[in-house]
């Protein structure tokens, strides 16, 4: 596959310089005007010639469409998890995987905020966390305890065997605000009621 992208690309590159040399030649006026219908004359006139560029028109465009399908079909690949089932392959989005890790994430209270982002290739499955921290936490630990969480939660759900990398940026360390009970218990409430029968 990786010969094939090569050549792809190779092929790509010198199609667009050859194109794009020959459009800055024109602008220039390197290319003489009488050359240019000199040779349009020799093409249409020659049967063979005209025959010959058709059938290279015909496979370009039909080499295109193939790569275009190769390319979609390999993103196509890495959006997805699959596995064989003895009735047949399974296929798991890894838009779902990445939903699932976000609510698994919710337990935490260490954790204010975590944005997964999952990729499958042929070395097994990367995941990389993004996420945001309450200032008092120990970060080390923390982090050593999402990667735990996030590893044992995917291979319990995927049931794969395949390597899974676990890694964890953190992004932004934020101060953990007070609920409305706790401001309440930290200082005495103002008495706000109304008495009734007395002084």
């Amino acid at each position: 596959m990786k010969i094939i992208s090569g050549l792809t690309l190779f092929f790509y590159t010198l199609v667009f310089f050859l194109v794009g040399g020959v459009f800055i030649a024109v602008s220039l006026g390197l290319v003489p005007l009488d050359s240019i219908t000199s040779v349009l004359g020799y093409v249409y006139a020659s049967t063979n010639i005209r025959l010959t560029l058709g059938v290279t028109g015909i496979l370009l465009i039909f080499i295109s469409l193939i790569v275009a399908q190769l390319v979609m079909g390999k993103v196509q690949r890495e959006k997805t998890i699959a596995f064989d089932n003895p009735d047949g392959q399974v296929t798991i989005s890894l838009t779902a995987v990445e939903d699932f890790i976000k609510r698994a994430m919710k337990q935490l209270p260490e954790v204010k905020e975590l944005r997964p982002n999952v990729r499958a290739g042929k070395k097994g499955v990367s995941i990389i966390n993004r996420v945001t921290l309450y200032s008092d936490v120990n970060i080390p630990e923390i982090t050593e305890k999402i990667q735990n969480i996030v590893k044992r939660r995917v291979q319990d759900m995927l049931g794969i065997d395949e390597p899974i990398n676990i890694r964890v940026h953190v992004v932004k360390i934020a101060h953990k605000e007070e609920s409305p009970l706790q401001k309440k218990e930290d200082g005495a409430a103002p008495f706000t009621g109304i008495r009734y029968g007395g002084d």
